[in-house]
């Protein structure tokens, strides 16, 4: 379908991130692009944004078929981004989808299976994977797609500085549980970095993980997670990850053949081997010996244009055509890298990938039918609120 600018966006689900995306499109930060409808069951966060051009309705389903808009953002709780998605692909809807896409592949399967069998075929279909923008990670994949990184052997990310108190537990009945998010910390914190982990290295072959559940927090699900990865050409990776920790780490460590690149509070760093290092263990002569390096400066400024520079993206690739800095069909990957470390610390046993989807959305239904927790809220919350649209 072809469409005149300006694309008319509505957004469904006006927690922390929808009513964000909500107040840069008012803003215009976003050229060609307006907000058309909002959509949120409490009314009162829809009373901020409508009036004048921008519609307020009360239900996802009839935003979807009022034809308000050309295209929407789904920002609801986490089981939904799959049935609204799916909704939302079939009337013919352009659809950007807030991280995660799914909550578990065999759900992120089905999305993408109604992408493919969408009515138009100029569909767009995005996710908000915005850390694709960020300068550091853009210089790495540069550096790793050239192969002037030379061939991968160790990945170790710890990303720890999720800190979140009970307080914040405590907010939602439906937060931290297997029937309100499907997970912790790899469904809520971590999506973004699992997408950079295969978007940068690919997926593993393998994973090997240890799981705690509600270890620092009177919680159901996961809050800390160790990770052990096996890759094809034998590289090997650690993902660590807790809210449980203050005031935690966020460091990615890369070691290739030409050295180790290093990101870390802001800024990328690369000490760089003057000859790779398998051909200098093959030739020198020296028994203790290791290949010179230099400090390689690798300027970035910022961290990129984000939320609104990938609203943007969509913007552009629905008028004009343009590629997707992050597609929605990648999104799979995050969610089955995440699937398998929780499959695999709760099985304890090694799991290889590809991960069956029907297999891990099982075992999902039985932790969410075994449930038996009972959390203490700042307000009353029925058995049925992970259902509607929440703040993160």
């Amino acid at each position: 379908m072809t469409i005149s600018p300006p694309l008319r966006f509505g957004i469904i689900g006006l927690g922390n991130m929808g009513a964000a995306h909500a107040d840069s499109l008012l803003a215009r930060k976003i050229p060609r692009a307006e907000l058309a409808a909002v959509c949120d069951v409490e009314a009162e966060r829809m009373n901020r944004f409508a009036g004048g051009q921008v519609k307020a309705f009360s239900t996802a389903e009839a935003l979807i078929k009022s034809r308000t808009c050309n295209a929407v953002l789904i920002a609801t709780a986490h089981y939904e981004h799959t049935t609204l998605g799916i909704a939302a692909l079939a009337a013919g809807l352009h659809v950007m989808v807030e991280k995660p896409i799914s909550v578990h592949k065999a759900d992120a399967e089905r999305l993408i299976a109604a992408y493919e069998a969408r009515p138009d075929k100029d569909q767009v279909f995005a996710a908000m994977f915005n850390q694709r923008t960020d300068p550091k990670y853009v210089k790495l994949k540069q550096l790793i797609d050239t192969g002037e990184l030379g061939e991968i052997r160790r990945i170790s990310w710890i990303i720890t500085d999720w800190f979140r108190s009970e307080a914040y537990y405590a907010s939602g009945g439906w937060r931290a549980t297997w029937k309100g998010e499907g997970g912790g910390v790899l469904i809520n914190q971590c999506p973004h970095q699992l997408d950079l982990m295969q978007w940068l290295f690919g997926l593993p072959v393998r994973v090997r993980a240890h799981v705690a559940l509600g270890k620092w927090h009177q919680i159901e699900v996961e809050d800390q997670v160790t990770a052990y990865l096996e890759y094809a050409n034998g590289a090997s990776g650690v993902f660590i990850t807790t809210t449980g920790e203050a005031p935690g780490t966020n460091r990615l460590e890369v070691a290739a053949e030409r050295g180790r690149v290093v990101i870390e509070e802001g800024k990328i760093r690369w000490t760089r081997n003057t000859v790779p290092m398998s051909e200098y263990s093959r030739t020198t002569s020296e028994r203790f010996g290791r290949p010179d390096t230099w400090q390689v400066e690798i300027p970035t400024n910022g961290n990129g244009g984000q939320h609104v520079e990938i609203l943007q993206n969509f913007t552009n690739a629905v008028l004009d055509g343009k590629p997707l800095i992050a597609p929605a069909g990648e999104g799979i990957r995050s969610v089955e890298l995440g699937n398998a470390m929780l499959l695999s610390g709760l099985t304890d046993k090694t799991v290889d990938l590809p991960l069956d989807g029907k297999a891990y959305e099982k075992l999902l239904k039985k932790l969410i039918a075994d449930s038996k927790a009972e959390k203490k809220t700042g307000k009353t919350v029925s058995s049925d609120d992970f259902s509607k649209s929440h703040t993160r």
